[in-house]
């Protein structure tokens, strides 16, 4: 049989490395791995892809994104771009003014490094918008900024306790400054306007777009439910998968109420029936553990610090049960799920691997395939746990740099020794576990090749010049390309992708280069020129 597809003349990235020069598609599969022979398989219909010395490699996966909240964004205040508070606030102001008939302002993606402590306050906001209620969450979606308006909403005042999931930000009278962290969003999240299921679909086809640009062809939703006034993406999925316009393929992690226990397992089986069709599927459970590290919810086993390097009394938040979480897993685990931890701190990092060796104690081993994801600190005792209970590190390795969010509002509250700690993707291949690679988005940029870049090189592609972040933690291209590729897909349990070898689908990117061949400093300036998912054409930059 001919084939319907085949790539020539240049670098295939196989398994065993950069072994092939020529692949053939028949279908929705991969067919040939080789070299000159490959080319016999051509016929009259078949469609050539001359690489011209560009490398060939599986479909980018995304381990932990949110796209629909990200495509949301895009069409709201989007502050992703800003960096300082003038910029921000000349944002919101334009923003604001361009949309007269909006009766809330909302967006997102102000950084924190961009305002004193990270906390802006709703002064700057009711400055420019004075008359409407804004709701803007940060970068990390952990926290959001609100304006007075805002709050006389929501009726947050000086009497306002803190929910026992966040914190609000106040002056030294007790009055509320305009910053909620965790929680605390909700008061003010949950009066804003919910999108339309018009709108949710738009936003995930929006950044179903953004994502195969950028050579994803499958990804994990890292929340799929209700949370803190964001939208339930879950039937935007299931309209897209129903209709044929969801072209990569998705698993969704429903999302656990961590205000309630096990009492919602069986409603979680009922999710994972309903809601799987076509290329989507909700096999997994998100449970959210812990906060972040900046705003000071990240769990970790002994105390922060504060501005003088003295302990505090903090030791971040648990946000389900530490006592119960190991039955949780082990219930889930037996019903064939598999659990996705969000993990961010040393203390979040145990708990989940202590639950996990529950799980795997009490039920045997079983290909549920657990992942923690974020991984900022990591104690050095359950580096080598990760291996030994087969649980897979998601890492997000845009945030392992210097950058002033790391060096201004994390570092000082770890201190040296567990600063020392933060992304060990390192110490964690040497000791033998599967990395899987995410990038959070909107959190931080979805680009597969920016987080390659600083997985490899410990600094951020703007950062030329910049201290390397924990050298000894930098790990090589072939095996971040591997994250994003094989390790994600075995967290996906989409075995027959993620490798280009006979059998597999044809969920295929060629590069616009092969970055093995330049010096790793300029990894980031790859870029995509095409995506395939199942052999069909998703993306094709214009160059190529």
């Amino acid at each position: 049989m001919h084939a319907d597809l085949l790539f020539t003349g240049g670098p295939v990235l196989t398994p065993e490395g950069r072994t092939a020069t020529a692949v053939a598609v028949t279908g929705d599969r991969i067919t040939a791995v080789g070299h000159d022979e490959v080319r016999d398989l051509a016929g009259p219909r078949t469609e050539v892809v001359d690489l011209a010395g560009r490398l060939l490699l599986p479909g980018f996966q995304d381990a932990h994104v949110h796209p629909v909240p990200a495509g949301l964004e895009l069409s709201q205040c989007d502050l992703t771009g800003t960096r300082t508070a003038d910029e921000t606030v000349a944002a919101v102001r334009s923003y604001a003014e361009a949309h007269p008939e909006r009766e809330w302002i909302l967006g997102g993606g102000w950084s924190m490094e961009a305002f004193e402590g990270g906390t802006p306050t709703k002064e700057l906001l009711d400055a420019v918008v004075p008359d409407r209620p804004v709701y803007l969450p940060n970068r990390d979606h952990h926290g959001a900024w609100v304006n007075s308006r805002a709050l006389e909403l929501a009726g947050i005042g000086r009497d306002t306790p803190d929910p026992a999931d966040g914190r609000i930000e106040r002056d030294a009278a007790g009055e509320p400054t305009g910053t909620l962290q965790e929680g605390a969003m909700q008061l003010v999240g949950r009066l804003a306007p919910p999108a339309t299921a018009a709108d949710r679909v738009a936003a995930l086809l929006h950044a179903q777009r953004h994502l195969h640009a950028l050579g994803i062809t499958a990804w994990q939703d890292a929340l799929v439910g209700d949370f803190l006034g964001m939208d339930d993406p879950s039937q935007a999925y299931l309209t897209a998968a129903r209709d044929g316009s969801l072209t990569a393929r998705v698993v969704g992690a429903l999302w656990w109420d961590r205000e309630r226990g096990a009492e919602q397992i069986p409603e979680l089986v009922e999710r994972r029936a309903a809601l799987s069709h076509g290329r989507f599927r909700a096999a997994t459970v998100k449970l959210m553990l812990d906060g972040v590290a900046e705003n000071g919810t990240a769990a970790l086993l002994d105390p922060y610090l504060d501005k003088c390097g003295c302990a505090t009394a903090n030791r971040g938040k648990s946000f389900i049960d530490r006592g119960q979480l190991p039955k949780y897993v082990t219930e889930l685990d037996a019903l064939g799920f598999q659990c996705h931890f969000h993990a961010l701190g040393d203390r979040a990092v145990r708990d989940a691997l202590d639950a996990v060796e529950a799980a795997r104690a009490a039920n045997g081993p079983r290909d549920t395939r657990p992942h923690l994801a974020h991984l900022q600190v990591v104690h050095p005792d359950d580096v080598a746990r990760f291996a030994r209970l087969d649980a897979t590190a998601n890492i997000q390795p845009l945030w392992a740099a210097h950058e002033p969010q790391m060096d201004e509002l994390t570092i000082p509250f770890l201190g040296s020794e567990r600063a020392s700690w933060q992304y060990p993707f390192g110490a964690l291949l040497r000791s033998g576990a599967r990395l899987a690679a995410g990038s959070d988005w909107p959190v931080s940029s979805p680009d597969p090749l920016q987080g390659i870049h600083v997985a490899v090189n410990r600094v951020t592609p703007d950062g030329a010049g910049a201290p390397v972040f924990l050298p000894a933690e930098r790990i090589g291209l072939a095996e971040a390309l591997a994250a994003y590729t094989s390790g994600s897909a075995h967290v996906n349990h989409l075995d027959d992708t993620g490798r280009i070898q006979a059998g597999a689908l044809a969920d295929l990117v060629v590069l616009d280069r092969d970055p093995f061949d330049g010096p790793t400093e300029a990894i980031a300036e790859t870029g995509v020129a095409l995506t395939y998912v199942g052999g069909e054409g998703v993306y094709t930059a214009q160059e190529a």
